[in-house]
């Protein structure tokens, strides 16, 4: 169980640091379309598409760790 939650913390973390990173690196990047705002002048914003929910990440990144400690044993057995 100790092996899990230092796999699960420092899954997390790095997921993070992934994120905020990736979130600088494309609003650094970011250039705005100005041809778009002279024919539509509404105050509406956009923030484009959904990333995977950290949820989901997790139960994936559990489902991961618990299926290669299952097949390290049976490796290990042989």
């Amino acid at each position: 169980m100790k092996k899990y939650l230092v796999f699960l913390i420092s899954f997390v973390m790095i997921y993070m640091v992934f994120q905020i990173g990736s979130g600088l690196i494309l609003t650094a990047s970011y250039t705005p379309d100005f041809s778009s705002i002279e024919s539509n002048l509404s105050q509406e914003v956009v923030f484009g598409k959904t990333s995977i929910p950290l949820l989901v990440t997790l139960l994936t990144a559990t489902f991961a760790y618990f299926l290669s400690q299952t097949k390290f044993r049976i490796s290990k057995i042989k």
